[in-house]
């Protein structure tokens, strides 16, 4: 479903990281392959492991174990303290903006938005990652996914935002790029956009329950107005 008449009045902007802000794939692929590496394990084609992205590092760390030994690992939490290490080490090398990002960014921050990152990404690796990037000061709050009991698709992390800003759901706009966004964008009773660039594990935004596709953030900025 695509706005076409009015544009949508809201009085903040949530918006996601990997897929939707960041080009992070080739970043997360060396270091799940980093990790596959010192396990002994043959290393998976990146373009393979970044349709593996959407619903965090340790489905995506477990489905490329898979790939690569045409098995399940005995033990993930080992697994996952080899990747964090290596991820740690690489977070920011080849992550970058998509197009349109800072210049969607820019526009939002100056018609007045408040803006928040809502990522399942850990704090650990968020933070780095967005000051590496320069994003970091564009957003109000950023809430990762250890900020809180409850991360997407549930709308916990939502609902906190609108608390920080003292609005309704309904006051809101998330953006971002995969099920788990609109999931939790209906569930909390928010507007949601997404862009077709993103990860979604691979599978096409354009089948999601969304209110615009957006091409950038840069498009979507021009989709929004300031509801005072």
């Amino acid at each position: 479903m695509m706005l076409e008449k009015a544009r949508l009045a809201v009085k903040a902007v949530m918006i996601d990281l990997d897929g939707t802000l960041l080009d992070t794939a080739g970043d997360l692929a060396t270091a799940a392959n980093l990790t596959l590496r010192e396990l002994g394990e043959a290393e998976v084609d990146p373009e393979v492991v970044k349709t593996f992205i959407g619903k965090g590092v340790i489905n995506l760390m477990r489905k490329s174990y898979i790939a690569s030994t045409s098995r399940e690992p005995d033990d993930m939490d080992s697994v996952m303290e080899i990747f964090d290490r290596h991820y740690d080490a690489v977070v920011s090398n080849e992550s970058r903006p998509y197009p349109g990002v800072v210049e969607g960014l820019e526009a939002m921050k100056s018609s007045g938005f408040h803006l928040a990152c809502i990522t399942n990404k850990a704090e650990r690796f968020t933070i780095p990652l967005l000051r590496d990037t320069g994003l970091h000061d564009y957003f109000d709050i950023v809430l990762s996914g250890d900020s809180l009991p409850k991360k997407k698709p549930d709308p916990m992390p939502l609902l906190h935002a609108c608390r920080h800003f003292g609005i309704e759901p309904s006051e809101m706009l998330l953006i971002g790029d995969s099920v788990n966004d609109v999931q939790a964008a209906r569930a909390a009773g928010c507007s949601v956009f997404c862009v077709p660039y993103g990860y979604n594990e691979g599978n096409d935004v354009r089948e999601l329950d969304t209110d615009a596709l957006v091409e950038s953030l840069l498009d979507a900025s021009r989709l929004i107005e300031k509801n005072d």
